[in-house]
């Protein structure tokens, strides 16, 4: 099998690769701004693109004849930058599928797409665990109005033939995964702590979220991209249990030899978002069900590469 990848040098793009690879696929790269593949995983990789995927001429000078399958991780991730440019955000999510998809859809219509969207689309202020069928937002950031918009986009290339299925990640952490995220950012002020009075600031620890190992992400992308037949087009990938804040940290500083007891978390309003629902958790059981996927690996273990990785 030969699949493409889309921001491949990305944090979930080189687990992804590996992943591929594991499974004897030919991995066909494409980066943005990285004139080369990320060393990490140029061993694996066969071809490698630089190629902004909202242009047209760009993404026609691609080889998309031969493919089984596109994984698109391409697109605009942050949701507080979101705020900040709002149409920079719904222009490129929605054009990195449209055009890939349309172009696909010329060269290769066998082609399956794997579109990500995000579990952040839906409406938190209901019966949980959230399916495919839970209300999606109608007030959400740019972020998740871009990837609501991306969807729209993905339904339609369906409709012109395109076999184009859509993913709901929700929470997804790991090693490689850089500051700016909860856990780097939390793993990084503990480390940097005084081991006699171990300090840190830190936002709401009592909200609970959906994590995922990026590992086990990349192996239901895998999966969907490589089974024969799918019943649906659209599934969440998520663990199905919820962690809080303060469950993280207790795991970190496990790992780190810090006795949690003797740690002061002091509380920084700049890093609370007033509108964070209290609790989020998906359900998986369609994933589950038609390729028999599920998450393998513990928080703990999450915890314990995440640090290895950061003491290295």
């Amino acid at each position: 099998m030969q699949i493409l990848v889309t921001g491949i040098n990305g944090f979930v793009g080189k687990h992804l690769a590996r992943e591929l690879a594991s499974r004897d696929i030919e991995v066909i790269g494409v980066g943005h701004q990285e004139p080369t593949v990320n060393e990490e995983i140029a061993g694996i990789v066969s071809q490698y693109f630089q190629c902004d995927v909202t242009k047209p001429d760009a993404v026609d000078l691609l080889p998309l004849e031969n493919l089984n399958a596109v994984i698109n991780l391409a697109g605009l991730a942050s949701v507080g930058a979101s705020f900040k440019n709002p149409e920079l955000y719904m222009n490129v999510n929605v054009n990195v599928l449209s055009v890939l998809g349309g172009a696909l859809l010329n060269k290769n219509p066998r082609a399956r797409m794997i579109a990500v969207s995000t579990g952040g689309i839906y409406e938190s202020n209901q019966l949980l665990p959230l399916t495919e069928t839970s209300q999606t937002v109608e007030n959400g950031s740019p972020y998740a109005k871009s990837k609501l918009a991306m969807e729209e986009a993905a339904r339609e290339l369906r409709k012109n033939g395109q076999d184009c299925v859509v993913v709901r990640p929700f929470n997804h952490i790991g090693p490689g995964q850089g500051l700016g995220f909860l856990i780097p950012d939390l793993a990084d002020k503990l480390k940097r702590a005084d081991p006699a009075n171990p300090q840190i600031t830190a936002g709401n620890l009592r909200t609970i979220r959906d994590f995922t190992d990026v590992r086990d992400i990349a192996k239901a992308y895998t999966d969907l991209a490589t089974s024969e037949v799918l019943e649906y087009d659209l599934y969440n990938v998520c663990s199905g249990s919820g962690q809080s804040g303060e469950d993280i940290v207790k795991a970190l500083c496990s790992s780190l030899n810090i006795n949690f007891a003797e740690l002061t978390i002091n509380t920084d309003p700049s890093l609370i978002r007033p509108t964070d629902p209290p609790k989020i958790i998906g359900d998986s059981s369609r994933l589950q069900e038609d390729t028999g996927w599920e998450p393998e690996i513990p928080l703990s273990k999450t915890v314990e590469d995440i640090v290895a990785e950061l003491n290295s």
